[in-house]
């Protein structure tokens, strides 16, 4: 995989929105051989987000908002991770041993964050960076998804919003998510948005800019037809919980930061103190 460990799309800076896929792609260079898994192992969500690429680039392309993609598994490297989170790299993944990534020494850690994370994260920093000079703090939404069953007990939620203090954007999304017909909603579940170092919190957290993540459930959207018509659902939901005012492009911080990065207002520069 000599090519860039990500892909973005180009869009109108002025409209304040960044869409994010942290995990699309379940992509491995053929020099890590599989990580010493099966093919089919490599098909399951421990690899990659089923169907949040289609949802996330049809969403974009929707809206006509830029988007920074990923383009290598989350099991090479977690770029929703900050760099001191045991999980940034799994050894285990839903009882499941990674041969390729038992035992891993700091030089082979170091080298997959300098191939897949940094480039990733350092594109999304560009990708603020322009909406910033564009005159428009971006509202960031990040796009998953989620298995409809963990552990036999099945999941209700057809999407869900996560996040944590910054109520300016999760708020207005699921109010709008809750007007589609015959769906449940989830708010924080079924995960907590609550992960200090992960990819929102680097890029807008620490920066105080709104943001939220986007869950839709996997089997919704495994087919083109499930991602287009969830798509232009999210489609709809976004543009109006844009409408909730001026505050969504203002620099606001939520709770308590402190320390170098907290400082600058961004992530730029401050990777190693995650």
């Amino acid at each position: 995989m000599g090519e860039k460990p990500y892909r973005t799309i180009e869009g109108d800076t002025g409209l304040g929105l960044l869409v994010l896929c942290d995990h699309a792609e379940n992509r491995i260079p053929d020099s890590y051989h599989g990580l010493g898994l099966r093919p089919e192992d490599l098909h399951r969500h421990i690899a990659y987000d089923l169907g949040a690429e289609g949802v996330a680039i049809r969403l974009a392309e929707a809206l006509g908002a830029p988007a920074v993609i990923s383009r290598f598994s989350r099991l090479l490297i977690d770029p929703n991770r900050g760099l001191d989170d045991p999980t940034l790299i799994m050894q285990i993944s839903d009882g499941l041993l990674v041969p390729g990534n038992a035992g891993l020494d700091g030089a082979e850690v170091q080298a997959r964050v300098e191939r897949f994370y940094r480039p990733y994260h350092r594109a999304i920093d560009r990708a603020v960076a322009a909406g910033i000079a564009a005159g428009k703090p971006p509202v960031l939404l990040s796009v998953h998804s989620f298995t409809q069953a963990w552990k036999g007990v099945a999941r209700p939620w057809a999407a869900a919003v996560l996040w944590d203090k910054d109520p300016r954007f999760p708020l207005p999304l699921l109010e709008a998510l809750r007007t589609i017909p015959n769906v449940e909603v989830g708010d924080n579940a079924p995960y907590s948005g609550q992960l200090k170092g992960d990819t929102l919190y680097r890029h807008a957290t620490l920066r105080g800019l709104a943001h939220a993540l986007i869950e839709v459930r996997q089997d919704l959207i495994l087919s083109e037809e499930g991602q287009a018509e969830w798509a232009a659902q999210l489609a709809r939901v976004v543009r109006e919980a844009l409408r909730a005012g001026p505050r969504l492009h203002a620099i606001e911080h939520y709770g308590s930061m402190t320390g170098p990065c907290a400082a600058k207002g961004s992530s730029d520069g401050c990777e190693d103190e995650d």
